[in-house]
């Protein structure tokens, strides 16, 4: 994901990461796992990520009507920052009464692992581990689940399948204190993985998928980034350009179903180095989409970019 704090930029021959570092805030406040509500995914998911600091650690949920899931930014090999290190800080009593207030309003809330400046499989993470301490701290912090944004684009290009096995492994260790049908587990690959040719020859997201799909909710796709998707016709059916067979109705053809694929977008131009629609416009090849058999939702990075008032066009009228 790409901000002022975590930045991931491409340009249609490689990927590159841009990197910035913080300290990790407090621990929790006591363990509220307890208020962790049963997380059924829901059938269409209109995410939106907070990576920004926001005094409380979440505006009022009606300043995020029209989403049913928000993503806590970033939880990394080193500790939770950010967002997500902002709600760790919060009492227990607190976060009860967020959850209470977000859950009544439709709204789970999520961490998000990792981010652009995070590699955990260059770096030598063990993935189990990671995952035992990544899932009891949504457990001890009372969430709904986890995202996994996984930009390890050194190991991914590699194309040895080191990073295909550090992700497949990743998510069955998070699965096993996680369970499906209580917890949410979402990734959030960049498109091109899903769709892999030359660039990773370990089968990138296609062989992850085939791997663990099963155990994932769905994938907040990230349709930025890489010089492609600005128009309904490269976002929807034709991405073309360095990674054909990209778009969102190309991607199936991979043994990826389509409706666990939703739009990810930025917010504004600034939100990414490329693929930025305005909301309108997006709304409009949400419409196209929807008619056509879709109903995976839109995920968008991130608030305060974003608002109620941005989800309600880019849904464009069809949900």
């Amino acid at each position: 994901m790409f901000s002022s704090t975590r930045m991931i930029t491409a340009v249609f021959a490689a990927l590159a990461l841009a990197s910035t570092g913080f300290a990790a805030p407090a621990p929790a406040d006591g363990d509220v796992s307890s208020i962790s509500a049963r997380a059924v995914a829901p059938s269409s998911r209109f995410v939106i990520y907070s990576d920004n600091w926001v005094t409380g650690a979440l505006p009022a949920a009606s300043a995020l009507k029209g989403y049913n899931v928000v993503a806590l930014s970033f939880l990394t090999l080193n500790g939770a920052v950010d967002q997500a290190g902002n709600w760790a800080t919060l009492s227990a009593a607190d976060k009860t009464a967020k959850k209470t207030e977000y859950h009544n309003a439709g709204i789970k809330i999520i961490a998000s692992a990792f981010g652009a400046t995070d590699t955990p499989t260059t770096s030598g993470a063990n993935a189990v581990n990671a995952a035992n301490t990544m899932a009891q701290w949504v457990k001890t912090n009372g969430l709904d689940g986890i995202d996994v944004d996984y930009e390890d684009l050194g190991a991914m290009n590699r194309g040895d399948g080191a990073a295909e096995k550090w992700v497949s492994d990743f998510t069955t260790t998070l699965r096993k204190t996680l369970p499906q049908g209580q917890y949410i587990l979402s990734h959030a690959p960049l498109a091109p993985w899903l769709a892999p040719n030359h660039q990773f020859a370990a089968g990138a997201y296609v062989k992850i998928n085939q791997n663990v799909g099963s155990l994932i909710d769905w994938y907040n796709v990230q349709f930025y980034n890489q010089g492609l998707y600005g128009d309904c016709a490269g976002l929807l059916t034709s991405s073309g350009g360095a990674f054909p067979g990209s778009s969102l109705f190309e991607i199936p053809k991979n043994g990826i179903p389509l409706n666990k694929l939703v739009i990810g977008k930025p917010a504004t131009a600034a939100d990414a180095s490329n693929g930025f629609m305005d909301a309108a416009t997006l709304g409009s090849c949400v419409k196209q989409a929807k008619a056509k058999g879709w109903n995976g939702g839109v995920m968008v990075w991130q608030f305060p970019h974003a608002d109620a008032a941005w989800i309600q066009s880019a849904k464009g009228g069809a949900f």
